[in-house]
């Protein structure tokens, strides 16, 4: 494989990642990027993954099922997750005012939170 090769598949995961509407399972990735690149395979994108958590340009998502990834660089943001057709989105917005350093009854000190509110999508809502 040519460095260019690899050079254009990375390049093409890395533009799916940052145009998505939220955050991406490596299978999802897989198939946007395929779009572009028909013949990526999925152990090029699971490397490249790892590759960009490592260097910092990526990172995962826990939520109930498999990771999500997205990329860096969006600042303090929140997830929508669609109980009917399992898309999550980015929120822009963040629903909690809990900044750093407060401090709970018993001694906990929040250093950071994580918000994913349920429901359905507009286009699920739409549909009815």
């Amino acid at each position: 494989m040519s460095v260019a090769r690899q050079t254009r598949q990375r390049e093409v995961i890395v533009q799916v990642l940052q145009g998505a509407e939220g955050p991406l399972s490596a299978p999802e990735l897989l198939a946007r990027a395929q779009a572009t690149l028909p013949g990526l395979g999925s152990a090029t994108v699971y490397r490249t993954l790892k590759l960009m958590q490592e260097q910092g340009e990526a990172h995962a998502v826990h939520l109930d099922g498999e990771p999500l990834y997205e990329s860096t660089g969006r600042g303090h943001h929140h997830h929508f997750s669609c109980n009917s057709c399992g898309r999550v989105f980015s929120l822009d917005s963040c629903p909690v005012a809990l900044p750093t350093g407060t401090v709970y009854p018993g001694g906990f000190v929040v250093e950071g939170h994580e918000v994913t509110l349920y429901g359905r999508c507009p286009a699920c809502v739409a549909a009815g």
